[in-house]
């Protein structure tokens, strides 16, 4: 029985969810007869012709209310449209986490889920409306900010999607739907020294460009204040060295930390802050579900806890 895959398509009222879909439905990648089903959980300014694309091919059925979009109705769907490959256009009100994480028709399966974003009006939803779009960001593999300008700190717009989800790949588009190419956001420590010397307000920011430069860290030594975790069912002589990370909010503070290899795991207890030098090298770990930093320790000292424990991204 052949899998039906499903394109998650999220983002708040007017954050150019339509206008995406639309461009990739009318796409030469797309357009191909394929039987598709589009379903809608919101109605925006911009619509889709249903007539037109009826004749390409593709369904449209409206969700009207969040309870309605359960594993029985999207059966139902499958049997009455019997699609190939299925899109939500998914309201960014609603729960993405509940619904990547719950009951789905019998076939079908998440393929991708893509954020969109109005820059202009993001830094406005994120004062008042923070951990509802931390959950958004939780599950997406692509976020596009889109009516951006250069002159915004787009940098730090990636660093609130990446605080959240490392894995998220964040572009960037002006009102024209150009790509805006931010670079490398140059982090505020001497990749120069030996061992980088990573402050204690600068944790976050390390991790967040630990996790995406590889060519900046690996083979390097750091040295670093980190607070001991070793997990349950860990591998022998490995440990986490992390810090309290606020994600979003207050309410959302999560220990961050690479795992890290040493034969004096045994002797260390949990909580313990640690004076720590490593050298840094990437490797494939389950843990990451890919490739990530590894610690290989080189000196471990026992000492006090920064002024502050919990450290931010921005």
């Amino acid at each position: 029985m052949l899998e039906v895959p499903v394109y998650v398509i999220t983002g708040f009222l007017e954050s150019g969810k339509t206008t995406f879909i639309r461009e990739v439905l009318d796409s030469p990648d797309f357009a191909d007869g394929e039987k598709t089903l589009l379903l809608l959980c919101e109605e925006g300014e911009e619509e889709y012709d249903e007539e037109a694309y009826s004749r390409h091919n593709i369904e449209i059925e409206h969700v009207e209310k969040e309870e309605d979009l359960t594993a029985s109705y999207m059966e139902k769907m499958q049997k009455k449209h019997r699609p190939e490959r299925v899109f939500v256009e998914f309201n960014g009100t609603w729960d993405s986490a509940a619904f990547c994480n719950g009951d789905w028709a019998k076939r079908w399966v998440l393929a991708q889920v893509i954020t969109l974003v109005d820059g202009s009006t993001f830094e406005v939803y994120l004062q008042n409306m923070r951990q509802m779009m931390s959950n958004i960001f939780m599950y997406t593999e692509l976020v596009i900010f889109n009516r951006c300008t250069p002159d915004q700190d787009l940098q730090k717009f990636r660093r609130t999607v990446k605080a959240v989800n490392a894995q998220a790949v964040c572009s960037f588009e002006d009102a024209q739907g150009e790509v805006i190419d931010i670079g490398k956001a140059q982090p505020p420590f001497d990749l120069s020294q030996d061992p980088i010397e990573i402050s204690d307000e600068d944790f976050g920011l390390w991790y967040l460009d630990a996790m995406d430069n590889k060519d900046r860290y690996d083979g390097k030594n750091v040295h670093f204040k980190g607070k001991v975790m070793i997990p349950r069912k860990f591998p022998p002589n490995s440990f986490i060295p992390g810090r309290n990370c606020m994600t979003c909010c207050v309410n959302d503070i999560r220990f961050m930390g690479f795992i890290c290899h040493s034969k004096y795991t045994d002797k260390l207890k949990q909580k313990q802050w640690l004076d720590v030098t490593a050298q840094v090298r990437y490797e494939f770990v389950p843990e990451y579900e890919g490739e990530g930093p590894v610690l290989y320790a080189k000196h471990l000292k026992s000492t006090e806890p920064p002024a502050e424990d919990t450290v931010q991204f921005n």
